[in-house]
């Protein structure tokens, strides 16, 4: 009895412990990573969305740049915004429960409705078309919102995206276990900040393998964020759902007449490019599919400048093709 008694104590200290932790890394990332953007009400939810703005000689159309998965808007905004400064309006956008947007409910999971807060997102900043630019798990958000808002979208960059069933469906074991009933809370409100706090620079490297991480990286992209309970069961949502969302999906893809481009890493490590690059190029009729030589995942922040190229190259299409 004895025995039961100090486990159970070391038990409740292990916990308690292990949930200040918590909240003490939660609090320090969010004091780090503040909202620095606007919010907005779409479709009942509040968008955490940051603008930069066009100057007197802007040359490109509006972009929206949709992040990834354990991503948010300060992410491509961190690659983007300084080398593009002054030649479009661009708007990086927090995904439903990731960064600073709410989250209403299960359904904010699904590629479909996170493709109307974007579509909503638009409509409410008056802009009537943008090109889509979406980055690994944002590619296939970007995807749906080129199938569901067709109107809205004048053309598509797709970055290391995914987009297609990929075989075995499988993700990686975290996000498993944060998606099992009652388990994954604990989970994700006691192991995963102490424990991503240490495996973060791994984590890092893992991403832009074979690249190395640029110095910077973790400063602008604030992905920090996603070691807080609430987002970090969100993106595990996100993620363990997507693989039967793209089985719904991408039969829908080659409706898709957008000026679309797509940009692959040949050394990704994270997603099965030829899965989802080749099988874009093969459903969206008259899409570019652009190969990376030597580029991992994160060609955000490696290859940004033949990013911004292909990015030109796609206005100029669209300056030129009839409406």
């Amino acid at each position: 009895m004895a025995f039961l008694k100090i486990a159970a104590a070391l038990l409740l200290v292990l916990v308690l412990g292990l949930a200040l932790a918590t909240e003490l890394i939660k609090r320090r990332v969010e004091a780090r990573f503040p909202p620095i953007g606007k919010f907005v009400s779409v479709n009942g939810n509040m968008i955490h969305y940051i603008e930069v703005e066009a100057g007197a000689d802007a040359d490109l159309p509006p972009l929206l740049f949709i992040h990834g998965a354990s991503g948010n808007a300060r992410e491509l905004m961190g690659a983007f915004a300084e080398p593009l400064k002054g030649r479009a309006r661009m708007i990086f956008v927090d995904r439903p429960g990731a960064g600073y947007s709410g989250r209403k409910g299960d359904a904010d999971r699904m590629p479909e409705t996170q493709a109307d807060y974007f579509s909503g997102l638009l409509k409410e900043l008056k802009i009537d078309k943008a090109i889509i630019i979406g980055h690994s798990l944002g590619g296939g958000m970007t995807a749906a919102l080129a199938v569901r808002h067709p109107e809205q979208v004048a053309g598509l960059v797709f970055i290391a995206a995914a987009t297609h069933p990929w075989p075995g469906g499988d993700v990686d074991w975290t996000y498993d276990v944060a998606n099992l009933p009652v388990i994954g809370w604990w989970f994700a409100h006691l192991v995963v900040a102490p424990a991503g706090h240490f495996k973060y620079p791994r984590a890092l490297e893992n991403v832009f393998r074979p690249d190395k991480v640029p110095a910077d990286n973790a400063a602008l992209s604030g992905t920090r964020l996603v070691l807080r309970p609430d987002n970090f069961l969100a993106n595990a949502a996100d993620v363990g759902s997507f693989w039967e969302a793209s089985k719904r999906l991408s039969p829908l893809y080659p409706s898709i007449t957008a000026p679309t481009v797509i940009l692959s890493g040949d050394g990704d490590e994270v997603v099965l490019e030829h899965v989802h690059s080749d099988g874009l190029h093969r459903d969206i009729k008259g899409s570019r599919l652009v190969w990376l030589k030597g580029a991992g995942h994160m060609p955000t922040y490696t290859r940004t400048a033949e990013i911004i190229g292909e990015i030109e190259r796609l206005a100029a299409e669209i300056r030129i093709r009839p409406n």
